[in-house]
């Protein structure tokens, strides 16, 4: 674009603007009395998003001039440099020597709760933080009851990162701060983060505390010297936490040089890095490739951003020429022009004298719409439902995967570009690109490093059962062979894993007890074999899904088998039998005397007897003449028909089905017989039995057999996983 062409772009602003200026002046001269009100700004003109807050305050001022004839406003700004020091400095100057009614800057809740310990002016004047996100402390609260945070909370930004690690199942993260001038004002950031992750079933396996680039003499060193140490530990997973955007910028490039910004690395940086992307050059983007973050979502399709964003193109170029091709305003820009509306509005409603007071309540009780957003303070900290549009680095910028709220969590992107919205529910974001190149499968989160050892695999050595383990030692190879069934599955395991595990087997001479103990003591890291699972094992070790049943079990002898004859005998009782046989008499006898005196077929004791025997088989042949003798002969002869079929049935039963039934039911048995009791000594069964034996419920004899036996059994657990 030429020279010409621009001046002529540009003067139609210049001419409205000076005659919007020119008319709020001839208005304004009317008004005799005015309020002139005092904004002190401490920002870091070194930094971006100091640069940009600069510009914003001072189109605020000059905005809120045109609007308003009631007030005077007067801008003094102080540069921090980045150093709290110096910002302690230059807040002092401001409430001191220019008497400012009000500060906007950069400075945090701790650094000036530190300095307001110095400085008692500083408890009694309103401070809006620009600092993202807000961290309050508290014990804040009471210590500086004037203090706001034009910010949302911080908890929004780690549920907002919780929630990510969550979506991508990641179990460990490595979380990187800044650390400045001596102490962190972010170092609780990594708790909270931690009891969030929680939630999602993952925690922080380490943390970073990188140094500030200018309390360091060599930045790069220092940088690339904790970058070596994250490299040699297996987490792949990067949280950048807080960080300014110059460390952020100096940490990818070394990042990048070191090759960790490969596959299986995952790198995630929170908002105070993520909404700067637009004001960053493309040598930037490049060492970035594959990251991803959460900025903060704000309308930008309103006329009023527009014009707004075209002024600030303008001022910021001509101030900052050399950055003028990235001079797109940011979050912190809004924030900083709402915060100075904010701040003129309060003065506005103040009558006569501003004081810091009827100031700070005027800011608290302040609701309007803002750049940002509506702007309203609750517990002195920017009151908004805010939502985060999670981002992807790709080619020369970035795409919009999804956005998040802390209502609806993440939902699904209409654009893939900036300024997308959200419009429906998200179960999948779609292929990202990860570090590396093209969309794959999602990184696991760590991988195994040329540190790491392989890993040393315990197996019972002596066991009994050698088809789950078994050790043996090849003389002519000089080597030890692990072979089983425990062995083949451990293996078929391994090799179903999507990543290379390196393992070396140890067989553990010694009992299972003390091979659990020695994973526990982490001188093993796990142990493979047929371990049975117990209450006090599972105290210190986790046991794996068992793959095969197992129990306590008594082996004994087989119950030898009766004679076919006792079978019968003992299909009913013998209190049945004799009811059966007494009833059957007294039937036969009761119609014999019925019959006797009118039928011939019932002479004698001997024809009774028959009719008994003939009756149980349907035989008999003597007629019955008597209507009494039949009555009472039918429910008998049902009665015989059921007895029959049940003898018939267990009689069957008994014959056909094979009776193993063992000669000791139960340990009750054991200890009445005073029977000696035999075990493997190596394994949990002991312990059991010396339980027994310490309540008394084995004789002396017993007690002696079985501390014997147990000196010289084989040792080995039941067989399980």
């Amino acid at each position: 674009m030429s020279p010409l062409l621009s001046f002529f772009l540009v003067l139609p602003l210049l001419l409205e603007s000076k005659a919007t200026a020119i008319e709020a002046g001839d208005n304004c001269s009317l008004i005799t009395h005015r309020i002139t009100g005092k904004i002190g700004g401490v920002i870091n003109y070194s930094s971006r998003s100091g640069k940009e807050q600069e510009v914003a305050m001072e189109m605020a001022v000059e905005d809120y001039f045109r609007s308003s004839c009631s007030q005077q406003l007067t801008l003094q700004l102080e540069d921090s440099g980045g150093d709290s020091s110096t910002v302690a400095s230059a807040t002092t100057e401001l409430v001191s020597s220019k008497q400012v009614h009000s500060i906007i800057g950069t400075m945090t809740a701790q650094e000036t709760g530190l300095f307001s310990e110095v400085d008692m002016n500083m408890k009694n004047i309103p401070i809006i933080s620009l600092t993202s996100p807000a961290i309050t402390p508290p014990s804040m609260a009471h210590q500086l009851p004037y203090f706001l945070q034009m910010s949302n909370h911080i908890t929004l930004h780690m549920q907002c990162l919780a929630d990510i690690v969550g979506h991508f199942k990641w179990r460990r993260v490595t979380a990187l701060y800044e650390h400045k001038n001596g102490f962190s004002a972010y170092s609780g950031i990594v708790t909270l983060l931690s009891d969030m992750l929680k939630a999602v079933n993952s925690e922080i396996s380490d943390h970073s505390d990188l140094s500030s680039l200018s309390s360091v003499l060599n930045p790069e060193i220092t940088i690339e010297q904790e970058l070596i140490k994250l490299r040699s530990k297996s987490n792949r997973v990067f949280i950048v936490l807080v960080s300014s955007l110059e460390l952020a910028i100096l940490l990818f490039e070394k990042a990048n040089q070191m090759q960790m910004m490969e596959k299986d690395y995952v790198w995630i940086v929170t908002d105070e890095i993520a909404s700067l992307l637009d004001s960053v050059d493309s040598s930037v983007v490049k060492n970035m490739q594959g990251v991803i973050g959460f900025k903060t979502n704000f309308a930008r399709t309103g006329d009023t951003f527009k014009r707004f964003k075209s002024r600030f193109r303008n001022k910021y170029g001509s101030k900052y020429p050399e950055e003028e091709e990235y001079s797109n305003p940011s979050i912190f820009a809004l924030r900083a022009y709402d915060a100075t509306w904010v701040i003129a509005r309060a003065m506005e409603k103040s009558q006569g004298k501003i004081t810091s007071e009827e100031l700070s309540g005027n800011i608290l009780s302040s609701i309007f719409e803002g750049l940002s957003g509506t702007v309203r303070f609750e517990n002195n900290v920017l009151w908004q439902s805010p939502s985060f549009q999670i981002i992807n680095v790709v080619g020369k910028s970035y795409r919009v995967m999804a956005v998040w709220s802390p209502k609806s969590g993440f939902l699904q992107s209409e654009e893939k570009h900036k300024g997308a919205t959200a419009n429906s529910s998200l179960k999948n974001w779609g292929p990202v690109y990860w570090p590396g190149g093209m969309p794959s499968t999602n990184p696991r989160g760590w991988a195994i490093s040329d540190a790491d050892s392989p890993l040393k695999v315990g197996v019972p050595a002596m066991g009994a059962f050698n088809q789950f383990v078994r050790v043996t030692f090849d003389q002519t190879q000089n080597e030890t062979s692990v072979t089983g069934f425990t062995i083949n599955v451990f293996e078929a395991v391994v090799k179903r894993l999507p990543y290379n595990l390196p393992y070396v087997l140890v067989p553990f001479y010694g009992t299972y007890d003390e091979m659990v103990e020695q994973v526990y003591l982490n001188s093993l890291d796990a142990a493979v074999g047929d371990t049975e699972i117990m209450a006090d094992r599972f105290q210190y070790v986790d046991f794996s899904q068992p793959y095969v049943d197992s129990g306590l079990v008594m082996v004994v002898t087989q119950k030898a088998e009766t004679s076919h004859a006792t079978w019968m005998l003992k299909t009913f009782t013998k209190k049945m039998w004799l009811l059966m046989i007494a009833m059957h008499v007294f039937i036969g006898l009761l119609v014999w005397l019925i019959e006797r005196g009118n039928n011939t077929e019932f002479e004698g004791i001997g024809a009774m007897l028959w009719f008994s025997v003939t009756i149980i088989f349907y035989a008999h042949r003597q007629p019955l003449t008597s209507n009494l003798s039949r009555l009472v002969l039918t429910p008998w002869l049902f009665m015989i028909l059921i007895v029959v079929a049940s003898f018939t049935a267990s009689l069957s039963s008994a014959m056909t089905v094979s009776r193993l039934e063992p000669s000791v039911l139960d340990i009750e048995t054991l200890q009445r017989t005073n029977a000696p009791v035999g075990c493997n000594g190596n394994s949990f069964i002991p312990s059991r039995l010396d339980m027994l034996k310490q309540h008394s419920l084995w004789s002396p004899m017993q007690k002696s057999s079985l501390e014997n036996t147990a000196k010289v059994t084989p040792k080995q657990d039941p067989p399980s996983s």
